[in-house]
Order: structure tokens, then C-alpha cells, then sequence
């Protein structure tokens, strides 16, 4: 189990360990890339439950943005699988309570349910896909800098910000507690028993409070105003603006007009 631990501990800090590349998407400033992914939900999560085929351009995006990042896509693939058993369970009861046929292909014919969680699937994938880039091209401490410079509340970026930070003292003290059990626990095989482990958990709440308390204090000593500082140094300049109002109009363009039927019009007159 502690093993397991600190498998998760290291997985979750190598978002923080991409953010810190230098290529030409990192170095963007957070706010054009915060807003550009945001109109990039916005217009997938506004499509019908029903489209699949206009939702298809939209992986335009992130394929660029793993190009100019240099961004390891099996790795993003694997956190993509981790959280997918929530969206699979909300969508796959929409077969049950939509069975009216609405596609056949050959004899097969396809339900309204089967098509809107093939669309609940695609626009999970974008959606997540798309933060999961953010995160890890930008880094989450610059996200919540570039929320307080757009006017979000400064007690609610500081807030998200030591939420993020707190999850790393709590695996801490996580894998420090189980790796102490499984040296103690020579009869168990290191095994955790019900009881064993609420007594763990109690501890373990206790231990991060009083952790957090003296993180407080040492910031505190250190003059911490509330501000939110990063090392690297942005501005939003002219290669901002072309990526955000070029990407935002093809967004907007996408969901607009219909360009999958549009390049197949296009394909059938070139092949005439």
C-alpha cells in the first residue's frame, strides 16, 4: 500500500514537473491560455447531446498544444483513464432510458442513448483533456496568478491555490504513517485491517492540521501578504493575442458552422 502511495504521490507532482519546460507554449502567458481554454469548454460543453460529428474538429486543439508543449501523451492518456469511471457511470444508463432508434447502419440500429454517451465520452475528453494541458503547460500555481489578474477574487485563488498545495502534505504524511505501520507490522504482512486504519485516519488528520498550522507560521515569517508570486516572469504581448483570438475564433467558427459536412461537400466536389 505504501508503495501504491508513493507512486501517486510522484504522479501527482509531475504536473508541476512539465509546467517547468521551456517551449513555446510554456512560455505563453497563463491568462491567454486560461481564457482560451475556457472558450474552448464553453463551446464544446454548448453542443447537443446528440452531436458526435461537430465535436471532431475540436481535437484540433489539443493535438496543437501537445505539439508546441512537447507534452507526453501517454501519460495524459492514463490520467484521462483514471477519472473516466465517473462520466462511464453517468452515461451508461442513457441506452436505457433513450431506445429510440435514431441511426442505423446496415441492419444495426443505433439508440438516441448509445449516441448521447458516445457524445458524453467525446466531450469528456476534450473538456478534461483540455484542463489536464493547462495544467500541465502552465502549472497550477501560474493558473490561479492568471485567475486573480482577470479580477477572480483574491481570497479565492490564494484559497484553490493552498487546496492544491495541502494535498501534498497530506500524501506526505500518508506515505510516512503506512511505511511506519508496514515496519511495525511484522505478523500482518503490512496489511492495514479496518480497525488499524480508522485509528490511521484519525492520526492522519490530526498530524496535517498541525502541519499545515506550522506551513502557516513559517509563511507568516516569511512575509506572505496573500499575493501569489511565481519565478518566471509573463507578459501578455502580441503573441498572446494572436493565440488566444485565433483560437477563440476557430472555436467560435467550429460551433458555429457545421465543418465536418462542410469538408465532405468539399471532398465529393474535388473527387467529381
Amino acid at each position: 500500500m505504501s508503495s501504491r502511495i508513493d507512486k501517486a504521490f510522484y504522479d501527482i507532482g509531475r504536473l508541476d514537473t512539465l509546467a517547468e519546460a521551456d517551449t513555446p507554449l510554456h512560455r505563453l502567458d497563463p491568462r491567454a491560455k486560461l481564457l482560451t481554454t475556457l472558450v474552448f469548454i464553453l463551446c464544446v460543453v454548448s453542443f447537443d447531446k446528440y452531436e458526435i460529428n461537430r465535436l471532431l474538429p475540436f481535437f484540433l486543439y489539443p493535438a496543437v498544444l501537445i505539439g508546441l508543449g512537447d507534452l507526453p501523451v501517454g501519460y495524459l492518456a492514463k490520467k484521462l483513464v483514471l477519472v473516466s469511471p465517473f462520466v462511464l457511470f453517468i452515461g451508461i444508463f442513457n441506452p436505457w432510458f433513450d431506445q429510440e432508434t435514431m441511426l442505423r447502419v446496415g441492419p444495426l440500429a443505433i439508440s438516441g442513448g448509445w449516441i448521447s454517451f458516445a457524445s458524453l465520452i467525446i466531450r469528456f475528453v476534450l473538456t478534461v483533456g483540455a484542463a489536464l494541458l493547462l495544467i500541465a503547460s502552465t502549472g497550477f500555481a501560474s493558473i490561479c496568478m492568471a485567475m486573480e489578474r482577470l479580477g477572480a477574487p483574491n481570497i479565492f485563488a490564494v484559497q484553490l491555490l493552498m487546496l492544491y498545495r495541502y494535498l501534498f502534505v497530506l500524501i506526505a504524511e500518508s506515505i510516512r504513517m503506512t511505511r511506519a505501520h508496514s515496519l511495525r507490522s511484522f505478523s500482518s504482512k503490512g496489511k492495514i485491517g479496518y480497525k488499524v486504519f480508522m485509528q490511521i485516519l484519525g492520526n492522519l488528520l490530526l498530524r496535517t492540521i498541525d502541519r499545515a498550522q506550522r506551513i502557516h507560521m513559517a509563511m507568516l515569517s516569511r512575509a506572505f501578504t496573500g499575493e501569489i508570486r511565481i519565478a518566471r516572469s509573463f507578459a501578455f504581448g502580441y503573441k498572446e493575442v494572436l493565440f488566444f483570438a485565433g483560437f477563440s475564433s476557430l472555436f467560435i467558427i467550429l460551433r458555429a458552422t457545421d465543418a465536418t459536412a462542410l469538408l465532405g461537400r468539399l471532398v465529393l466536389e474535388f473527387s467529381r
